[in-house]
């Protein structure tokens, strides 16, 4: 099992910057992949970007250029690890509650979730 804890998420102007980090514990060498997906209210959950073990990265098309992912190496008693999205030039349309997900080699679904952080883009 793996457990995901999110945070970093707040308030920020449009044309802002934020970085959110999600910390993940638990079957730490098991995990193939890890992301970001948000969901704004009325609005279906859409990805932001994954990263692979090997690091290999895959972004929304839309967000290119304005977010970028990225990971920790694992920590030296395996313990956790943990995934960053860093926001740039936020718009107000990128008010969203981001979720963090990671899924295992033997999975195809992203299936573990944590709980999301709120970013909230406004003047």
């Amino acid at each position: 099992q793996v457990q995901l804890v999110e945070s970093g998420g707040g308030l920020v102007q449009p044309g802002g910057s934020l970085r959110l980090s999600c910390a993940a514990s638990g079957s730490i060498s098991r995990i193939n992949a890890m992301g970001w997906y948000r969901q704004a209210p009325g609005k279906q959950r859409e990805l932001v970007a994954t990263i692979t073990s090997g690091g290999s990265t895959n972004y929304a098309d839309s967000l290119k250029g304005r977010f970028t992912i990225s990971r920790d190496t694992i920590s030296r008693d395996n313990a956790e690890s943990t995934v960053y999205l860093q926001m740039s030039s936020l718009k107000p349309e990128d008010t969203a509650v981001y979720l963090c997900t990671a899924k295992l080699y033997e999975q195809l679904m992203f299936t573990f979730w944590g709980q999301g952080t709120q970013v909230t883009v406004s003047s």
